[in-house]
């Protein structure tokens, strides 16, 4: 190679060395580029308000079927696709959960339809209590729990398809789109755990831990206009306590947030709510109020230095195993039906007929976990159940990158989800609420927390883009 760029200064030695040098910068191939997303988005919505009076889900208290509706129900669909081969759906419902043969059919039918990965399909329930009974799986008692049971099953069917045709829709109107996320805060959710002399009971508690953060994804088509809006806060959707429909506060938030943008679709994610309510609550008024707050939030967000959100979609998905504490035996179960507490009576009667039918109690349940990545700008982490906010605190200081967005209730809604401290407390979440179970044989073992949280590092080590060692602080 001739080197007339060389000093002439330079001895042989060094001008060899230059000349080199020259040659393997211009040679050598440039670092690779970072791969950055290309966003394509669609969104749909469609009514699950159901077309006639039927049981509600939520309050025990209710003694008979409801009585119109407040607010109309529904099912909204997210696409978002990255351009390097990577599409997320996210599906949010207006309902107070979702079972897992829900979540199964749909997984299959959308690998089936359009190759959709299972680890790119989230679900989510917003936990409303003023919604249908849908509770698949439960094991009825008597006769009215059989008619509930079939209503549940006939609103399920036809939810399925429902919600199968909706992820169509929101495919079919992908189109180009930027994105941005940024966080703002709500106050209106308070721990619901309270210290007394007696154990843990279920009132506000000013001094007890909470999360209002309120994480938002923007969506904004070709034009700059908003086109879709993802938000989530961690409170229990449980402000009314009426015989009409609603889809309570996050109900509202999302009609103030659509109703101020024409044509963009408003989606919400319950997080980690299990021990979080509304306050004050018992009126529409007040509903509407904590989705006012809730909507200013997420506008504030939206205005308040979002950041392009630039990085492609990773993602990982896995059941994993999470155990019962030891079940009770045959003769403890007798001992209970020999009592007056006719509720645990007849629950324990029917724990006794499943150990007569399969010869034992169920030792664990498969629960869902899910980690989403957005490059190493957000990582959702999405569980099961009703997962109390102790989860929350605790993935958000151990998870790396600028945003830790959790979701509960998310893919299959069996329990509540204590951490140790909650299990070892006991209360209503602790232990109370699974004694209550037609589902569960009782509460989970003290080791669940550590389970589901050394699982949620895996999916995201699983889930992490190159040149992120851990995806962990």
């Amino acid at each position: 190679m001739d080197c007339p760029e060389a000093p002439q200064a330079l001895n042989s030695p060094l001008r060899s060395f230059f000349c080199s040098t020259l040659f393997a910068l211009l040679v050598s191939p440039a670092p690779a580029a970072a791969v950055e997303a290309t966003w394509r988005a669609g969104a749909a919505s469609v009514g699950v308000t159901p077309q006639k009076s039927t049981w509600m889900a939520g309050f025990g208290a209710r003694n008979k079927p409801s009585e119109g509706t407040a607010q109309e129900l529904f099912a909204k669909a997210l696409v978002l696709d990255d351009g390097a081969g990577h599409r997320l759906v996210i599906v949010t419902l207006d309902l107070i959960g979702l079972p897992r043969t829900l979540r199964k059919n749909l997984e299959q039918r959308a690998q089936a339809a359009w190759r959709l990965p299972p680890e790119f399909l989230l679900l989510n329930a917003s936990h409303t209590h003023s919604g249908p009974e849908y509770s698949i799986g439960k094991v009825p008692a008597d006769d009215m729990d059989l008619k509930v049971l079939a209503e549940s099953e006939e609103y399920g069917a036809k939810l399925e398809e429902t919600l199968f045709q909706l992820i169509g829709t929101a495919l079919s109107k992908v189109e180009p789109a930027s994105l941005s996320y940024s966080h703002a805060r709500a106050g209106f959710a308070m721990n619901r755990r309270l210290p007394t002399k007696t154990g843990y009971r279920n009132s506000p508690n000013p001094d007890g831990v909470v999360d209002h953060d309120v994480p938002v994804l923007r969506v904004a088509g070709a034009d700059g206009k908003l086109r879709a809006v993802l938000f989530g806060y961690a409170c229990h959707n449980t402000t009314l306590p009426l015989y009409q429909f609603s889809g309570d506060y996050a109900g509202y938030a999302q009609d103030f947030l659509q109703a101020g943008n024409a044509g963009a679709v408003a989606l919400f994610l319950n997080g980690f709510s299990g021990d979080q309510n509304p306050y004050p609550r018992g009126t529409v008024e007040l509903a509407r109020q904590h989705g006012r707050t809730l909507a200013t939030a997420v506008e504030a967000a939206m205005a308040a230095n979002p950041k392009p959100l630039d990085e492609p979609l990773s993602a990982a998905f896995a059941e994993i195993a999470l155990p019962f504490a030891p079940a009770p035996t045959r003769e403890e179960l007798q001992k209970v039906i020999a009592t007056k507490d006719t509720r645990q009576a007849k629950r324990a009667g029917r724990l006794l007929a499943e150990i007569d039918r399969k010869g034992r109690l169920a030792a664990d349940y498969p629960y869902p976990v899910q980690v989403i990545r957005f490059g190493k700008q957000i990582t959702l982490v999405a569980l099961g159940g009703e997962v109390v906010v102790d989860f929350s605190l605790r993935l958000k200081k151990e998870l790396a990158g600028p945003m830790v967005w959790t979701a509960g209730y998310c893919n299959d809604v069996m329990a509540y989800i204590p951490s140790r401290r909650v299990l070892e407390e006991g209360g209503y979440e602790g232990r109370e609420a699974s004694l209550a179970s037609s589902i569960l044989p009782g509460p989970w073992d003290t080791s669940v927390e550590e389970l589901i949280v050394a699982k949620v590092h895996d999916l995201n080590r699983k889930a992490a883009p190159a040149g992120s060692p851990s995806g962990s602080r």
